[in-house]
């Protein structure tokens, strides 16, 4: 598990774009799908690797963040992912954990970690 004090997605992203994400989470997760919110986080997520393999810096979220690039498989991927997303929406204030109509349990952040395998798929090409 990396630590929030010492080493973050701000350090990769900068303060800037990683402001602007915990902005627009608090903002639109409360109220948003997570069928739309899914995409949204992987896309950051995906943005956050392209940087990370442009950088030579030693750092443990590139580290995590390479890792998850390399995985297929969601539960390979959630143990690399799962501390970022959660770094994401803890910054934000809002949980990723939800509550269907049926009252069943479910959490973004698994939809979040499909989308960010799935990210170059394209089914209509199979």
């Amino acid at each position: 598990m990396i630590s929030r004090e010492k080493q973050s997605l701000q350090e990769v992203v900068g303060r800037q774009t990683y402001a602007t994400w915990v902005d627009m989470l608090r903002r639109l997760v409360p109220d948003g799908r997570t069928h739309r919110l899914a995409p949204l986080v992987a896309g950051m997520l995906q943005y956050a690797t392209l940087v990370a393999n442009e950088t030579t810096t030693e750092n443990e979220v590139v580290d995590l963040l390479q890792e998850a690039a390399q995985a297929y498989d969601p539960d390979e991927a959630s143990q690399w992912l799962l501390p970022l997303i959660d770094q994401l929406f803890t910054a934000a204030g809002v949980s990723y954990q939800r509550t269907n109509a049926h009252g069943r349990g479910y959490s973004i952040a698994d939809e979040i970690i499909s989308e960010y395998i799935h990210w170059e798929d394209m089914p209509w090409e199979s």
